[in-house]
């Protein structure tokens, strides 16, 4: 159980500060000016990667942000090199990246890279440096809310910097791509649980789009180019080292502060919430598991699974067990539901399961009170508030 789990002491304040105002609402510059891609790289073997993978260096991208924090971590704590790549924006608070960054420094297999999915000539150059036999393309401009004002940061990230990532593994003989998706490309899907076959043609957030883009592009480069790819669509996923503008982070925050916490849709919602500890647990088993090429991807090296809970909450029982855990009654603000928002979602994983043995630990009861454990010793919370 995770209950008594304890996490490392980190800085709680910022090691360094960042322009208050950025183009798109996030950091770095973008360089376009990249040598152009190359064509007619030969096809190498890409489909045993068996004892390489535990000598030969792993890229994360995303490394200093939450999912990819956790997964960068497993990893080196099964021995494996790892190179981190992230741009460190401030889409939120910079000093919670740094926080992370500054843990997985501690390893003497991690190495770290600051860059820009988008420099198409750094990505090239880290590339062809290390030739990585696998990949875990976990950086993204993350947020459905953040995409209605901001949507060329989304472009930006999620189509040229994961084409950057996609050249990559086509020109430098990688085995397989593994890149995070969303539960957001279901969009307003009624058929529950949400499955893998369905039809995902009708996006309701560019972020949603960008996504569903991804997994198309990646399909495309598995046909065209043999590169065995897995894209992860992501359910809900909360715990300790978390995102500040996801649900539980934000309500535990404000009820800290007694001030409302939100409730769209007047609190009728329903997540599939999905522990990070779960997530991570199951990037590394697929690692091994590359896609070979079936019926269902007509072919291609391309799979696509769904990473969930499977099990839906009521988003009021969430609030109930934070206001137990932090023993004090939140302040409720109900609204209308959002531009971009859903209703419910509901993960299938049997693909899943059947492949590689996944089933969630996790539940909401526990989840929340070992965020709430790390919430608290990460901004010097003693006790209940």
């Amino acid at each position: 159980m995770i209950s008594g789990e304890r996490y490392a002491s980190v800085p709680r304040e910022p090691i360094f500060t960042f322009p208050d105002r950025a183009p798109n609402g996030y950091c770095g510059a973008l360089d376009a000016a990249g040598k152009e891609a190359r064509t007619g790289a030969a096809k190498p073997n890409r489909r045993r990667l068996g004892d390489m993978m535990s000598d030969q260096t792993i890229l994360v991208t995303g490394a200093a942000g939450f999912i990819g924090f956790h997964t960068a971590r497993r990893l080196l704590a099964e021995g494996r090199n790892v190179v981190g790549l992230d741009n460190l924006n401030c889409y939120y608070d910079p000093a919670l990246k740094q926080a992370r960054l500054d843990i997985l420094r501690q390893a003497s297999r991690f190495s770290f890279v600051q860059t820009d999915l988008a420099d198409r000539a750094s990505m090239d150059r880290l590339f062809a440096k290390h030739r990585f036999p696998a990949v875990i393309h976990l950086a993204a401009q993350a947020g459905v809310r953040h995409s209605i004002d901001n949507p060329h940061a989304y472009a930006d990230a999620n189509l040229e910097g994961f084409l950057n990532v996609l050249e990559g593994c086509r020109h430098h003989q990688c085995r397989h791509l593994i890149y995070a998706s969303s539960s957001s490309v279901y969009g307003a899907n009624t058929k529950l649980p949400f499955s893998v076959k369905d039809n995902v043609d009708r996006p309701i957030s560019l972020y949603a789009a960008t996504k569903k883009a991804n997994e198309l592009m990646a399909h495309c480069y598995s046909h065209l180019y043999r590169v065995p790819t897995t894209g992860l669509r992501f359910f809900t996923v909360y715990g300790p080292w978390g995102r500040p503008d996801m649900a539980i982070f934000l309500f535990t925050r404000a009820i800290i502060a007694g001030e409302p916490i939100k409730l769209f849709n007047h609190g009728k919602m329903r997540r599939d919430f999905t522990y990070v500890d779960d997530v991570a647990r199951v990037i590394l088993p697929l690692l091994d598991h590359v896609p070979q090429g079936d019926a269902q991807a007509a072919g291609a090296p391309a799979r696509i699974y769904n990473v969930g809970n499977h099990r839906p909450e009521q988003l009021m029982h969430v609030v109930a067990v934070l206001e137990k855990e932090l023993g004090v009654e939140a302040v409720k603000e109900m609204l209308p539901m959002q531009p971009g928002d859903v209703m419910e979602t509901f993960a299938d994983i049997d693909d899943l399961a059947r492949d590689v043995g996944f089933a969630p630990r996790t539940s909401i009861e526990d989840g929340i009170r070992g965020f709430v454990a790390w919430y608290r010793d990460h901004y010097g919370l003693t006790a209940k508030v």
